[in-house]
């Protein structure tokens, strides 16, 4: 098995970890219960004791139209995938323009903007064991049952790309902090929203280290600079803690943390 050695410190959208030595998964499905996929750590903190990783291949990076679906490998860029889609004409995948990650990730999380949703065209996927079709996948809102690594995904086709829905989707992200981060921390429990609550316990624009809930939208918690995954921890732990006791709500993480030794409250 070949290896890839990835800072995480440069790699990771959160600016946060250490080198690590990541298996690269191509035609060799043996052993995969060893190893934690990892995409492009658009919505993961890697700690300083990480499970093993491993990622795709660059052969699982394609997109394709073939039999009326859009086919495409699990390691594309959702930039590449909008781009494909807007020059093709192709609706229903304007919002992956804002959203960043790669379509094995994006379709695991069942990632979306509001109520646009990965799995909404979503046919079919294909993991080591086989083709799966969306009717065997169980998931909801942020979520799914999926346990392998997803090779491809395919897609129904519709044409019409919109250049409203687009506009729609950047204003939708406008106020979204530029500062390192995952993504929305947490994910928004039944009837209310993460950052409501993390404001509502006063930690909207806390910080410990150079790690904060940012203060342009509480639900991201920021990297201001050389920021530490122990400071990252404790922020999390503390919204998870006041907001239990506050609301009797356990704010369930929409990031990923990787540490062998570290555990968060929910």
């Amino acid at each position: 098995m070949q290896f890839r050695s990835i800072d995480f410190s440069k790699y990771s959208s959160f600016k946060i970890g250490s080198i690590v030595d990541v298996a690269l998964l191509k035609d060799d499905f043996t052993d995969l219960a060893d190893y934690t996929l990892i995409g492009s750590c658009n919505n993961t903190l890697i700690g300083p004791n990480p499970p093993k990783l491993m990622m795709l291949d660059k052969k699982y990076y394609y997109i394709k139209i073939e039999n009326g679906l859009l086919k495409i490998g699990g390691a594309t860029p959702s930039g590449k995938i909008a781009s494909f889609c807007k020059k093709h004409n192709i609706t229903n995948f304007e919002f992956l323009s804002h959203l960043p990650g790669k379509l094995g990730g994006l379709v695991y999380m069942n990632a979306g903007l509001k109520e646009f949703e990965i799995f909404n065209n979503l046919v079919s996927i294909t993991t080591p064991s086989g083709l799966h079709v969306k009717k065997e996948i169980e998931f909801g809102y942020r979520r799914t049952n999926i346990k392998e690594p997803i090779l491809e995904a395919a897609f129904s086709l519709a044409y019409g790309f919109s250049q409203e829905k687009a506009a729609m989707f950047k204003k939708m992200r406008a106020n979204q902090p530029t500062t390192p981060s995952a993504g929305s921390c947490f994910k928004n429990p039944e009837g209310d929203y993460a950052g409501r609550l993390i404001e509502a316990v006063g930690l909207k624009g806390k910080k410990v280290g150079n790690m904060e809930f940012s203060r342009v939208h509480a639900n991201f918690l920021v990297n201001n600079g050389n920021g530490s995954f122990k400071d990252a921890v404790f922020l999390i732990n503390e919204a998870q803690k006041r907001v239990f006791e506050s609301f009797g709500i356990k704010l369930e993480l929409e990031i990923v943390i990787l540490d062998r030794e570290t555990k968060v409250l929910f």
